[in-house]
């Protein structure tokens, strides 16, 4: 996964300031080269880590981090600022005409994924401004190039304008501009051509297409799994288009880190969008300091809330609270649970956004099978109504029973039962702002380290705060109403 390297030996850094009450230079100094030859291996540019380090190293001397109380704390604190700073401190959106349409013109080197990216671009804007983009196929060199947009643009419903391989792309572009203009399309996405590596005529196009385009935003697809070979293509893109922004793809695969960490401190643009799957939602607005907070194992809440208000039916979600409160959840729910979970991808990239969960040896191998899924299904259709809606019942001649009936062994749908007590109680805490059960729970499970952390405490009551807050606020409107 994403980062995976980087992380584990930045928590392995910090951990050994952890465990001392005092933190001396020479402490410091060892940490700091632990840091820079992480950095160094995540492939992140030289100059970049030199930089990072001194800055890191210079403010906690400066500010007598070391005299200070908890300074484990502030040098993680520190090294989380300096890693927002170096990604570019805040999201930066999309650039927009003040008239329609908007146009973005998209480039990059062949295999990025850049015809699939217009797609999940133009997808995110459909579904989440309503808005009608049009997508202009301008790649007449790379077999099958158009026909993989023309079945990206089917679907996800947004229509290609396409010309063949036999017209020049600059014409393509030029009425393809004309049709958007006709048509009243609001965005509109030049799919330019890519190549195994910068030269002069794909440049030259590109130059020819920008000077009759006029785009109001130029963005460069890069393959994070190339490392600082990225930082190289976007400065050598930069020098010939002036790029106005990023977008990294492929950061679920093994990526080390170096892109993301090097791109905007070498080249001064902005990642606005980050590509973490295959389908065609799997696109996101890139948050440096949520991406700094993953890197240093501590999580992504924000995201991971944002992910569920995407994936899960609102709806369905406010009868599950309810049900939650109100201590009624049962096995109906349970299954429904799970295929809302599934819905929201791996669960391993789920419990790392879960401050603490990065690289616990617990969830290694946290994964949901499919079939597994099936099997939890079996189980429960082969209860009675009262058996899903009443789980006391279950007593082991019925729990036999069962087993016979979905053709799993007792141990199994024992297990299955217990993994919905616990979810029962643990839902029902958390709904009720009390985060120790969830704790507790952990901890039984083996993941007491996980969360044992003074970031994980923090991160976990600034949540039981939320959770206490909206309850207060719902009171308060259900007061008003009466």
């Amino acid at each position: 996964m994403a980062f995976e390297g980087l992380t584990e030996r930045l928590q392995n850094a910090m951990k050994k300031l952890r465990g001392k009450g005092k933190i001396s230079e020479s402490d410091l100094r060892d940490t700091m080269r632990e840091i820079r030859l992480a950095l160094l291996e995540a492939d992140v540019n030289f100059d970049v880590v030199k930089d990072f380090v001194k800055t890191v190293r210079d403010r906690a001397v400066g500010t007598k981090v070391l005299e200070g109380l908890n300074p484990a704390q502030q040098i993680v604190k520190i090294v989380d600022e300096e890693l927002t700073k170096t990604m570019g401190e805040t999201a930066v959106p999309l650039n927009k005409s003040p008239k329609i349409p908007t146009v973005i013109m998209m480039a990059g080197l062949q295999g990025a994924g850049k015809t699939t990216t217009v797609g999940k671009l133009a997808n995110r804007l459909k579904t989440e401004e309503k808005a009608r983009p049009l997508m202009i196929a301008a790649d007449v060199y790379r077999p099958a190039a158009i026909d993989q947009l023309v079945t990206v643009g089917k679907q996800i419903d947004v229509p290609v304008f396409e010309m063949g391989t036999d017209t020049d792309p600059v014409e393509i572009v030029r009425q393809g501009l004309a049709k958007a203009e006709a048509d009243h399309n609001d965005y509109v996405f030049i799919d330019t051509a890519g190549r195994l590596q910068i030269d002069e005529q794909l440049m030259d196009e590109l130059a020819r297409i920008k000077e009759l385009a006029h785009p109001d935003e130029i963005m460069l697809v890069v393959d994070a799994m190339t490392g600082q070979n990225a930082v190289a293509t976007a400065k050598g893109f930069d020098e010939k288009l002036d790029v106005t922004g990023v977008i990294l793809t492929k950061l679920d695969g093994d990526t080390r880190g170096g892109a993301a960490l090097s791109i905007r401190a070498v080249t001064g643009k902005p990642i606005k969008f980050v590509g973490e799957g295959e389908k065609m939602s799997d696109l996101d607005v890139f948050h440096p300091d949520r991406m700094a907070s993953r890197i240093l194992g501590m999580g992504d809440m924000l995201s991971l809330i944002e992910k569920t208000q995407k994936d899960v039916d609102e709806k369905h979600a406010q009868e599950l609270t309810e049900k939650m409160r109100e201590n009624s959840f049962d096995f109906n729910d349970f299954l429904d649970q799970m295929q809302q979970i599934q819905k929201m991808g791996p669960m391993d990239q789920i419990m790392k956004m879960i401050p603490g969960m990065a690289n616990n040896p617990a969830l290694a191998n946290a994964k949901m099978d499919p079939k597994d899924l099936e099997h939890v299904k079996a189980v429960i259709y082969s209860m009675t109504e009262q058996e899903r809606t009443e789980p006391d019942v279950l007593n082991p001649s019925r729990r036999r029973r069962i087993a016979a009936g979905s053709g799993r062994p007792v141990q199994e749908v024992n297990r299955m039962i217990k993994q919905f007590n616990q979810m029962k109680k643990m839902m029902n805490q958390v709904s009720n702002g009390n985060m120790s059960g969830m704790q507790n729970m952990m901890n039984n499970a083996g993941m007491g380290n996980a969360m044992g952390g003074k970031m994980g405490q923090m991160a976990m009551k600034s949540m039981s705060r939320r959770i206490k807050k909206n309850k207060k606020r719902r009171n308060k409107l259900k007061r008003r109403r009466k």
